[in-house]
């Protein structure tokens, strides 16, 4: 009886948490008059913040602390962890750009194909193998996203970085093999001094930062919360439930981020995105029912 009450106690985190991530744009849609590289930068120094009083109030500071000395006597998994601090710092700057450039729909689209390129990252760097069942889920995707592209004259540039950045990221999160917290607090202190310099060298400079204690200047450091709060909650679940669960309930946050496009911000969603995302949805349906497919 503990045992079915902590499962479903995780499955609702997790349900809360690709939830609260798959309506995210309605956060940064608050920040539509300032530069995507601004909230950025402040998305990275506030979550390091909030990050770093985490790991004090939980105990975890000698565990972060070892896992630091580990890192600096192996240059190849400090590298791993660069990349990744990059590659996140990427993925945030494009979906914060994008959404404020109305394009919540192509948004939802990079976290649909995004499993699919977490695959192909895995065959071609990984050298791993795919079954039959599971290419013909990567064709479909592909047929999808190129269905898109020809309807609309252009590729869906901001679909494909997110997924690729993030799929790069997990990647690099996996050569590095810390846990989810203290990944993220390491990878945001490593570009924080930077992130910061870029704040004070633009507030040196003339740029115009929100006052102090200002309703905007709030939001800008609630970012640090509204980022990590998932990631803690995340973690909670995943270490308690398979990960079939999990990759089911992850495409809630897309699914919630193209409803959002098309019914809150009025982004078209033609008979072409229609045709496009079926071909995705049934790519997705085989990838994830492959293993009973094959057997």
């Amino acid at each position: 009886m503990p045992r079915l009450t902590e499962t479903t106690a995780a499955v609702l985190v997790a349900v809360f948490t690709y939830g609260l991530w798959g309506v995210l744009p309605v956060y940064w849609k608050l920040f539509g008059g300032l530069p995507a590289y601004e909230v950025l930068a402040h998305r990275v120094v506030w979550s390091f913040v909030f990050l770093v009083l985490l790991v004090l109030a939980t105990g975890r500071a000698r565990g972060l602390t070892g896992e630091v000395r580990q890192l600096l006597g192996r240059r190849r998994r400090l590298l791993y962890l660069l990349a990744a601090a990059v590659l996140v710092s990427l993925n945030w700057l494009t979906f914060i750009w994008a959404v404020n450039h109305d394009l919540v729909v192509e948004c939802g689209l990079g976290y649909y194909i995004c499993p699919i390129f977490n695959v192909l990252a895995g065959v071609v760097i990984l050298r791993e193998r795919l079954s039959g069942w599971q290419w013909a889920a990567v064709f479909l995707t592909a047929l999808g996203v190129l269905v898109l592209a020809l309807h609309h004259g252009s590729f869906p540039a901001v679909a494909f970085v997110l997924a690729s950045s993030f799929a790069l990221y997990s990647l690099c999160k996996k050569m590095v093999g810390l846990t989810a917290v203290n990944g993220l607090t390491l990878e945001t202190g490593l570009i924080s001094p930077a992130a910061l310099g870029f704040l004070l060298y633009f507030s040196h400079n003339g740029q115009a930062l929100p006052p102090s204690l200002s309703p905007t200047f709030l939001l800008l450091m609630g970012a640090g919360l509204i980022t990590s709060v998932p990631l803690v909650m995340f973690a909670y679940s995943v270490n308690r439930l398979p990960l079939s669960t999990i990759g089911l309930i992850q495409y809630l946050s897309p699914t919630l981020t193209v409803l959002l496009g098309v019914l809150v911000y009025g982004e078209p969603f033609t008979r072409a995105h229609l045709v496009s995302f079926g071909l995705i949805w049934a790519g997705l349906a085989v990838f994830s029912l492959a293993p009973r497919l094959r057997r």
